[in-house]
């Protein structure tokens, strides 16, 4: 029998219930993925594993291709919004930010080993299923346009004129270093933390003084 003290669970709104289901929904599909990869993992068993029917994740998410798109778009954020906190943490003299870049994208390269061989799986599916691609490239240029808000405030702060396009610069970052992170994951000795922050000092300095 409750009592005037009795503490009840918060009921959710129709639209907290939604981003909870949706939350948990892309929660199973990360470790779906991870344990069988995109082509191994179904849209029932995803639904299955987070306690949901696949009614309800259809309602959520069109297909399996946007479920894992969605997943790829929160973890590019989550790399971005790390790298400015890391920037802005520079910006006030408190870490080398170039250095603390590196160890960070070492540590991508180190420690997100299911995610790596997901991306490329997913890289040969879109490349074989042409109607995917217009979807997956603008989710990257999400990701590219994060990133070029990211060189456009560290270039306001520092006073500096690249010279060119801030989107051009934000294309070749993003290459570059999805190339490293790549390269390290294969072959860790040649990729140390302090490539990635001498790779970034490099490009960087040339737009200097080219401008």
């Amino acid at each position: 029998m409750s009592g005037p003290d009795t503490i009840r669970p918060k009921r959710l709104s129709r639209a907290e219930a939604k981003l909870r289901t949706r939350e948990l929904l892309l929660e199973s599909a990360a470790r779906t993925f991870a344990r069988k990869g995109f082509g191994g993992a179904s849209v029932e068993e995803i639904a299955e594993s987070a306690g949901f029917s696949v009614g309800a994740l259809y309602s959520n998410f069109a297909n399996k291709e946007q479920l894992f798109l969605e997943l790829m778009s929160a973890r590019a954020t989550s790399r971005v919004t790390e790298a400015s906190e890391i920037l802005e943490e520079g910006n006030l003299g408190e870490t080398d930010p170039l250095a603390a870049l590196g160890r960070m994208l070492a540590d991508v390269a180190d420690l997100d080993i299911d995610f790596a061989p997901l991306q490329a799986e997913f890289w040969l599916y879109a490349v074989r299923n042409p109607h995917v691609l217009d979807t997956v490239a603008a989710r990257m240029r999400e990701s590219r346009e994060a990133l070029q808000r990211l060189i456009d405030a560290t270039s306001r702060r520092a006073g500096t004129d690249l010279g060119v396009p801030s989107e051009t610069v934000a294309t070749v970052v993003f290459a570059l270093l999805q190339g490293l992170v790549r390269q390290r994951r294969l072959d860790p000795g040649s990729v140390p933390p302090e490539l990635f922050s001498q790779a970034l000092r490099w490009l960087f300095t040339g737009l200097e003084e080219s401008a």
